[in-house]
């Protein structure tokens, strides 16, 4: 196996989640597949590593502890692509996670037609495929690579000084 410096580590997981949230925006914006309400968070785990990752740049230090909170944010992202890909599938259930686009909250008649007009994506429904596999497939693949690796990096953290 390669041996991967901390630098590169961090540089790569920077590249690969500014390239997961411009495909995500390519696709939307360009392509014109909407998300769905899960689609979108889990954009986040990717934005708290860009963010993470430029903090780690100014604050060596706390590089261990960077490398922590990074493996629990993809492993939290690895447990909602599940989630996910499990509603795509079919084995779980549509959740409020899915609908808050709605809002039950809405009293305006105006509010009320404007979201009736609007095309609201279910999470069962996978709009845009890449070799067969959904976008969510891809993020699960991802997510459990960056976890592992950074599980190690954590745990290898005092032998690679």
């Amino acid at each position: 196996m390669f041996n991967l410096s901390k630098k590169n580590l961090f540089t790569i997981i920077f590249l690969i989640s500014f390239i997961a949230l411009v495909s995500a925006y390519f696709i939307e914006y360009i392509l014109g597949h909407q998300p769905c309400n899960l689609c979108l968070y889990e954009r986040i785990p990717y934005f708290l590593a860009i963010l993470i990752v430029l903090i780690n740049y100014k604050y060596n230090k706390l590089e261990k502890y960077i490398i922590l909170s990074l493996a629990i944010i993809f492993l939290i992202a690895t447990i909602l692509s599940l989630y996910h890909l499990g509603i795509e599938q079919g084995f779980i259930q549509e959740s409020l996670l899915c609908d808050l686009k709605k809002g039950a909250n809405i009293l305006d008649k105006d509010e009320i037609l404007k979201q009736l007009q609007q095309k609201n994506i279910s999470c069962k429904d996978v709009t845009f495929k890449i070799f067969g596999l959904s976008l969510t497939s891809y993020n699960i693949i991802i997510s459990i690579l960056l976890t592992i690796t950074l599980i190690r990096f954590y745990f290898g953290y005092e032998n690679s000084r």
